[in-house]
């Protein structure tokens, strides 16, 4: 129900805006976010969002990123500037609905130095 796209390689410094549709008439989620995987690291949360607007960043992407929502249109996308080496990791979407966690499938980002 969860379709992430916009990822790809782009150098330091650049910028990458990754964006997820929701699939399902009744599918309103009351938070949707971005998770990342690093090779050989855990997975984290980098920003989330609840279908009022509020926000919340992970120290190593705030003043960096901005999630958005358009609640309408069931998606979510995140702006990433600046990007560094470090940022390189799959993305993936991530919608709370009700307790009921859903995923979708992730997007590469690589970020060459």
């Amino acid at each position: 129900q969860l379709q992430a796209s916009g990822g790809g390689l782009v150098q330091a410094g650049g910028s990458l805006r990754l964006s997820c549709a929701a699939s399902g008439s009744d599918f309103s989620p009351n938070v949707m976010a971005w998770y990342r995987q690093a090779p050989g690291k855990r997975r984290e949360v980098v920003a989330t969002i609840t279908r009022s607007g509020n926000t919340v960043y992970a120290d190593s992407v705030k003043g960096r990123s901005t999630i958005s929502r358009d609640t309408a249109k069931k998606t979510v996308s995140l702006q990433m500037n600046s990007l560094k080496p470090e940022d390189t990791a799959v993305y993936y979407c991530n919608a709370n609905l009700m307790g009921s966690i859903y995923w979708g499938r992730g997007t590469l980002v690589t970020v060459s130095s």
